[in-house]
């Protein structure tokens, strides 16, 4: 279950104006699109992987939606189109990789290949990235994890969104942690959530729609909050206004719990491996040129190392079934647990396509036309 994942809201806003496209489709020109950039084939198939997956488990926001981002970052050298990985220092269980500004998800992807088969062998495995870009969803590198029986942790810093409790100035980033298990079920248990109430996607969400931002969401510089969609886009663009963070303004309400999570991971995402914090997540300069670098951190467990695996998913599947089936709130359908949803997102995005609005579809024509990859025919 993650945050982002699309809600009634932004149904509505693409209804009347959504393609379905085959995610094979979409697939394919997306490795396309990225080994016309320059950048090598199976780094390619890695991005448009991380992209196209996020698209089926029904989370918009990171999926082809966001192949306009790489491709501009790439073709403007912010993200390096090769990939370079230099292990730092390495232990049976550990490393320390330093990416040197290539694509995050090539770069995230192969560090956890390595903390698994660490893990394989010793039983835990993790490994802590610095000179990252932009990964993707977390919950990516999470589910390699799982696909192999072990415990997926996967945590990166972002830029700055969201100030401490009881500050304003907008210092750590939404700062994603994405955990996961296998179970005894069709579906693992994977949360993948922010460590901010809200994302900017959904300010952006409000603002299409016209519509206010529920009061608590924001703090403004002035310590209060701010409701106009349009002017908080304007003010986190100037860092004049910050996303709360989970539990919201204060102590009342426990913000200072999202506050405290949020900084773990900047720290589990920088200090380990001496990499970018707070501040100069936005942005530094490296030979004249700017690079947006951020820093991740990837562990994996296998279990057969602890109970067992088949001992642990039966035990597993045991908990989400008795939350499951546990008494509802009165009008409520039914409960889920974490990683369900997603997996009949997948289930019918295979089969219906992946949802296409009218701003992406432009941007698919404009990059199409861009590299000349005529030969795919789009349904818009």
């Amino acid at each position: 279950m993650t945050e982002t994942e699309p809600d009634e809201e932004t149904r509505k806003l693409h209804s009347n104006e959504i393609i379905h496209v085959k995610p094979e489709l979409l697939n394919n020109f997306m490795i396309d699109t990225f080994k016309g950039l320059g950048v090598p084939k199976k780094d390619a198939k890695i991005l448009a992987d991380v992209l196209l997956t996020s698209d089926l488990r029904g989370i918009d926001t990171h999926g082809t939606q966001r192949l306009k981002m790489y491709y501009d970052r790439i073709r403007n050298g912010i993200y390096n189109k090769r990939t370079k990985i230099e292990i730092i220092k390495e232990t049976p269980t550990t490393a320390v990789i330093d990416g040197n500004f290539g694509l995050g998800p090539v770069i995230a992807y192969k560090s956890m290949k390595l903390a698994i088969k660490k893990a394989k062998t010793y039983g835990i495995g993790s490994v802590a990235t610095r000179n990252s870009t932009h990964f993707g969803i977390a919950g990516y590198y999470s589910l390699m994890a799982i696909k192999e029986g072990m415990i997926g942790i996967t945590t990166t810093n972002t830029r700055p969104m969201v100030p401490p409790t009881f500050g304003v100035e907008p210092l750590l980033g939404t700062n994603p942690l994405a955990m996961g298990a296998p179970s005894d079920e069709v579906f693992p248990f994977i949360i993948d959530c922010a460590t901010s109430i809200i994302q900017r996607g959904k300010v952006e969400v409000y603002n299409r729609l016209n519509q206010p931002v529920p009061e608590g969401l924001i703090i403004t510089k002035s310590g209060k909050s701010e409701n106009n969609p349009g002017n908080v886009l304007h003010d986190l663009n100037a860092s004049s206004a910050a996303l709360l963070p989970l539990g919201g303004k204060g102590e009342n309400t426990s913000g200072h719990k999202g506050y405290g999570y949020a900084t773990f991971i900047e720290i589990l995402s920088s200090a380990l491996q001496e990499g970018v914090f707070l501040r100069d997540t936005a942005g530094i300069y490296v030979n004249g040129n700017k690079k947006l670098p951020v820093g991740h951190f990837f562990l994996a467990m296998n279990l057969e190392n602890f109970i067992g695996l088949d001992s642990f998913k039966h035990t597993t599947g045991r908990i989400l079934r008795t939350l499951r089936n546990s008494k509802k709130e009165p009008g409520a359908k039914r409960i889920y647990t974490a990683g369900e949803k997603e997996y009949y997102f997948e289930i019918e995005r295979k089969e219906k396509g992946i949802p296409i609005n009218s701003s992406l579809q432009k941007d698919i024509k404009a990059i199409q036309e861009d590299l000349g990859l005529d030969k795919y025919n789009f349904p818009f």
